[in-house]
């Protein structure tokens, strides 16, 4: 299990390399939920979302030889940002395997960072030919089955809870797991009485299958928010998990799409559905916790396109 240690230690190394995004009080969520709301904005990190922390971490962990041969990342999008982006930074040669299915932003993003970019037909496929670049020397940088990278993750919570100290529960979004037990961990360590929920999407329900079966599995990807959709949780994600968070609520990918546009149009920012899905579980968790809920939202990032919004509005009857 990561410890607050390894989570302080992760901040001091990483402080000089990305942001400490802002923790604001949100009027117009607030008015929307019928409760205070307090949003964490890792929207506003380096790269758009909350990966840069992780990524950077990793890549300061390696050794001279590690980082003179390069390393290897899995993505649907945000990870691989975060690697190349951060990798050109620090002068590490970085390879990204994605599916095809990852948004055309995000591709050209790695690219332009200066990443070599391998592309396979889906996420699974994209993990299994990591064991053959590892051979070829590179080091993986996993997106979630990493303790560095979670250590990484969790001063996302670390900062949560310097910067809000009222909160009763915070909502955390999953793919792989990876923040949502950096997240966890921070908060179970410096503010224990907070409820910590996951929110998936149906279809990229790695987690919540997880913690129905006893323990990570492959699972059927179908949501359309690639940025959550790993084929499974790690040991390392579930172990947090099963020990730290409240529930894992699940919610339709039409709901977080239109979490998104809720987020632009009463919080004033702009959200990918990877995050516009805690508005209906937010939901959900005030109906649970009554009156006295003042709930955080980890709004994960940022990373999606006017013509990608507007495309899932017209789909889900969202005009």
């Amino acid at each position: 299990m990561i410890g607050i240690s390894d989570i302080e230690a992760a901040a001091r190394i990483i402080a000089g390399h990305v942001v400490h995004t802002p923790t604001v009080p949100s009027p117009g969520l607030s008015e929307l939920l019928g409760t205070p709301v307090t949003a964490k904005l890792e929207l506003l990190q380096r790269t758009g979302s909350f990966k840069a922390r992780g990524a950077t971490a990793k890549l300061l962990s390696l050794s001279e030889a590690e980082r003179a041969a390069g390393v290897v990342a899995v993505s649907g999008g945000n990870h691989g940002i975060a690697l190349a982006v951060m990798a050109a930074a620090l002068d590490v040669k970085a390879t990204v395997v994605m599916p095809r299915t990852a948004p055309a932003r995000s591709i050209r993003l790695v690219e332009a960072a200066g990443a070599s970019v391998r592309l396979t037909d889906g996420m699974d496929t994209a993990f299994e030919l990591v064991p053959r670049l590892r051979d070829e020397g590179l080091t993986l940088v996993h997106p979630f089955d990493d303790p560095v990278v979670i250590a990484g993750q969790g001063t996302v919570g670390l900062e949560l809870a310097e910067d809000a100290d009222d909160l009763t529960d915070v909502l955390v979004s999953i793919g792989g797991g990876g923040l949502i037990a950096g997240v966890a961990a921070a908060l179970r360590a410096r503010r224990p009485g907070v409820r910590v929920w996951g929110v998936e999407t149906a279809g990229a329900q790695a987690m919540s299958e997880a913690l129905a079966a006893g323990g990570p599995l492959p699972v059927a990807v179908s949501s359309i928010v690639t940025t959550l959709s790993a084929p499974s949780v790690s040991r390392l994600t579930y172990d947090h998990a099963a020990a730290l968070v409240e529930e894992v609520l699940v919610v339709p990918d039409r709901e977080a799409v239109r979490g998104s546009l809720e987020f632009a149009e009463h919080a004033k920012v702009w959200t990918e559905p990877a995050a516009g899905c805690l508005l209906p579980a937010a939901r959900q968790v005030r109906e649970r916790v009554g009156d006295g809920a003042r709930i955080g939202l980890v709004v994960c990032g940022g990373n999606v396109t006017h013509q990608e919004i507007s495309e899932w509005t017209a789909r889900f009857g969202l005009d």
